[in-house]
């Protein structure tokens, strides 16, 4: 399974209506260290096997969404649970530190 891609418009029923945990990525397609992390969210994605979700953010069709998570530096990758935002990262990371940030 990839990436779900958010929007402003399926934000709520996506996040919001999540029973697990959700690791989202701000990404753009001209970031070189987004392409750097693409392969891992994806590879997250893949294994994540319903324990959470993995959605993406491209932050030049999506400003509100990167605006409402304070992002000003991309890849930000931000976990929500429940609703509310547990923690973040920023930049280039190890899987690892992906799924400690979402587990």
């Amino acid at each position: 399974m990839s990436a779900i891609k958010l929007t402003k418009d399926n934000y709520d029923s996506v996040v919001g209506g999540s029973g697990v945990p959700v690791l989202i990525d701000f990404w753009a397609t001209w970031c070189g260290p987004c392409r750097m992390m693409s392969p891992v969210v994806e590879e997250l994605a893949d294994e994540a096997d319903g324990k959470f979700l993995v959605c993406s953010v491209n932050v030049d069709e999506e400003p509100e969404l990167a605006q409402k998570f304070s992002v000003n530096v991309i890849p930000t990758f931000a976990a929500v649970k429940g609703g509310e935002v547990t923690g973040t990262c920023v930049g280039v990371r190890p899987k690892a530190d992906l799924t400690a940030l979402v587990e």
